[in-house]
């Protein structure tokens, strides 16, 4: 049962608008500064990892100071999140959208500066704040200025920027600190680039016409819809109500089954797929794969594949394909991990792959749906929420594989990820919605009050 399949207007047979020159290079470029954020979040997690020996050994870490600034920004995130998702639906996405990359840049920079423990797990833990933020700031935003058609393109897109992110970020970090023997402190200070240029490009970005129109200010609102957006997103900004921004509203019974949905799917992917990338070099040498590293480099690169794969098919095959199958396939691959698990180093990797690119197909989801699912006054509460959640996942993954590697086995370990995508493929079956072609305020109706 499918709560929310409809026939969606983007089959219709008329050929689409063409969109404006002019509204063509502001909604790529908004998109392209959105997608920096979310590079920018890969790039600091992806690094981690590689100079943790470095600077343990510098800082003389111990294990708890390892674990609490390798979880630092993830930290920050789960808190992150709630807090600029609300402060979004409370005072705008504008001014939420450039204080955020401030704050993140000014962590970046204080990372050359790191002489105490404590100091790294604070700076990671602000960077962490601002990068939550961003998934409830940025997200909302794109959907709310992207016509129906190009929609789910473009949120995908975040999650290619993320996987970028990550495997640049991996691939440099790996690069100057075994060629060039660079300071930790200049890898991790890396980030600061990117995030300078992302922040002068995010200057000047208007405001979200349907926020506005949400809180009252229906003329400012329907002038920057004009400037920037077609004819039929401002037809459909005419059923937007002015209604508070509230928590609660996450939890009443329209919007429940949403709010569980999509904190469920984010949960079931990420939790394998951080456990696994974190530790694939430890993990594909313990099944007998020589060059861990090297095979960790390939497959943050098919994963790479596996999203603009997403981005591309979207439009075309609609949501639930892309959300379901994918973690069927990835359940599969993990379940033939733990049970040959010391046959084949080959057929290990082989199942790695393909386990990387099915779930880089799902996870772009997650990129798309919260932005979707959620009414105007509580989107930036509902991707912040969700952001929250999918990171509790993300920090179990991290803490509990090498623990659950060392006591349970690899075979086991794996048997358990595989468990987590089953969990995601019958959730989404019951509630994932198709929302290909329809208009943010059906995509964003109460799953209950949806035609099936």
């Amino acid at each position: 049962m499918n709560p929310r399949v409809t026939s969606a207007p983007g089959l219709s047979l008329e050929a689409p608008p063409v969109l404006d020159p002019q509204k063509k290079r502001f909604l790529y470029k908004l998109t392209a500064v959105i997608s920096g954020g979310m590079f920018i979040d890969g790039f600091i997690l992806g690094g981690i990892g590689l100079v943790m020996p470095a600077l343990t050994a510098d800082l003389g870490l111990s294990l708890a100071w390892q674990g609490l600034i390798g979880a630092s920004a993830l930290i920050g995130i789960f808190f992150g999140g709630p807090i600029g998702g609300y402060l979004a639906d409370k005072i705008g996405r504008k001014p939420m959208f450039v204080v955020d990359l401030a704050i993140f840049l000014v962590g970046s920079a204080a990372q050359f500066f790191v002489a105490e423990p404590w100091q790294l797990f604070a700076i990671r833990l602000l960077m962490g704040l601002a990068i939550g933020a961003d998934y409830a700031i940025g997200w909302p935003l794109l959907a709310e200025f992207s016509p129906a058609r190009l929609r789910g393109k473009l949120l995908a897109a975040q999650e290619v920027a993320w996987y970028v992110g990550y495997l640049g970020s991996y691939a440099l970090g790996y690069f100057m600190a075994s060629a060039i023997h660079a300071d930790w402190r200049i890898i991790l200070g890396m980030s600061t680039v990117p995030s300078l240029i992302v922040f002068l490009l995010r200057l000047g970005s208007p405001e979200s016409p349907r926020w506005l129109i949400s809180k009252g200010r229906v003329e400012e609102g329907m002038a920057i819809a004009r400037e920037y957006m077609e004819e039929a997103e401002i037809q459909d900004m005419s059923s937007e109500k002015r209604e508070a921004t509230s928590f609660r509203k996450l939890f009443s019974p329209e919007y429940r089954n949403s709010t569980i949905f999509i904190c469920m799917f984010w949960f079931c992917n990420v939790t394998p797929y951080f456990a696994i990338a974190t530790f694939a070099p430890i993990v594909l040498e313990s099944l007998g794969v020589e060059d861990g590293l090297s095979g960790a480099l390939l497959l943050n690169g098919v994963v790479v594949a596996g999203s603009v794969t997403a981005m591309f098919l979207i439009e075309r095959v609609g949501r639930r394909k892309l959300a379901i199958p994918p973690l069927w396939i990835s359940a599969a691959a993990l379940i033939a991990i733990g049970l040959l698990a010391h046959v084949s180093p080959l057929v290990i990797l082989v199942c790695f792959v393909t386990f990387s690119f099915a779930n880089a197909l799902s996870t772009a989801l997650t990129g798309v749906y919260p932005g979707e699912i959620f009414p105007t006054e509580v989107r930036g509460v509902g991707v912040g929420f969700a952001t929250a959640f999918s990171r509790i996942g993300a920090a179990a993954g991290t803490f509990i594989l090498p623990l659950s590697v060392n006591g349970l086995g690899v075979g086991a370990t794996m048997l358990i990820a595989a468990s987590l995508c089953v969990a995601g493929a019958v959730i989404s079956q019951y509630l994932a919605p198709e929302t290909r072609g329809l208009s943010l305020n059906e995509t964003s109706a109460p799953l209950h009050k949806v035609a099936k």
